[in-house]
């Protein structure tokens, strides 16, 4: 909406009183509810929406009390629901022949179910809307704490027009419980925490990254290690130790520039030597 609508705000040490506030607000009837709701769809007339939402603020109380099993507060439930509400009132249209609580009902229950997911586990136990639709299905037709048998399965699999594969899969999420990563102990005793058995054997970023930059600074090093040798004693370390192919032999290199192998063996430890002092370490 273009304008802030001020609104009681269901505050958990408040809750009852909130509740109470709300149901004071009279309904509409058929005539004020079309009056009010062309006021704002025509006019953009604040005070009219404001009407709208006030007067329905206690369908908000009453679809919230049914997703209390999720062991959400009730307060931040109805918040949610108000929100939907409120969308539900901008995109009301008079003329569709029908009364705003039918409109409004979607909204809100659209609203508090995107709450509840959003914060009844830490991991989403549904992610798409098919998944969502089986979640709050799910919950409502199950009779017990109990697993399901296959029997049952197939039969919600049946009344919801999913596989038995999706009911047991969205049972064993909905059956899962948030487990801390490293939780405190409070005995003085070390715990067997999941960071024991999660942690991965590969490199830390700060390992990996201090890895590369070590290689780094050595490709570097050895460029100009290189670099500071004379052609000869470059092309001898080169043939022997950064040649992708065969590294050259001695004999090889001493036929190639005319003198013995102890001689290459000498220009190449001398080269060695320089370049180590070159380095960094």
């Amino acid at each position: 909406m273009t304008q802030s609508i001020s609104l009681p705000i269901p505050a958990a040490y408040s809750l009852d009183s909130y509740i109470q506030t709300v149901n004071r607000y009279p309904m509409l009837s058929l005539e004020e509810e079309q009056d009010f709701a062309r006021a704002w769809h025509d006019k953009q007339d604040v005070e009219a929406a404001r009407q709208l939402v006030v007067s329905h603020l206690r369908v908000v109380v009453s679809v919230a009390r049914h997703y209390l099993g999720y062991g959400l507060p009730h307060a931040d439930l109805i918040q949610e629901g108000n929100i939907g509400l409120m969308k539900a009132v901008k995109r009301f249209d008079p003329d569709r022949g029908v009364r705003l609580v039918s409109f409004a009902l979607h909204w809100v229950r659209a609203e508090i179910h995107e709450y509840v997911l959003k914060n009844w586990r830490l991991v989403k136990v549904a992610t798409t809307k098919s998944q969502r639709k089986l979640f709050f299905n799910l919950r409502s037709l199950k009779q017990s704490l109990n697993a399901l048998t296959l029997q049952e399965a197939d039969a919600m699999a049946r009344e919801l027009n999913v596989s038995r594969k999706d009911v047991l899969e969205m049972e064993t999420r909905m059956s899962g419980h948030d487990v801390a990563i490293d939780p405190a102990v409070d005995n003085g005793e070390e715990g067997y925490s999941p960071l024991a058995y999660l942690a991965s054997p590969d490199e830390s970023p700060a390992q990996l990254f201090e890895r590369e930059q070590t290689e780094r600074l050595r490709h570097a090093g050895l460029t100009q290690a290189l670099e500071n040798l004379d052609e000869r004693s470059r092309h001898i370390i080169q043939s022997r130790w950064l040649t992708e192919g065969e590294a050259a032999t001695l004999h090889e290199l001493a036929a190639q520039y005319g003198v013995s192998a102890e001689r290459i063996r000498q220009i190449e430890a001398r080269a060695l030597q320089k370049m180590r002092a070159a380095m960094p370490a």
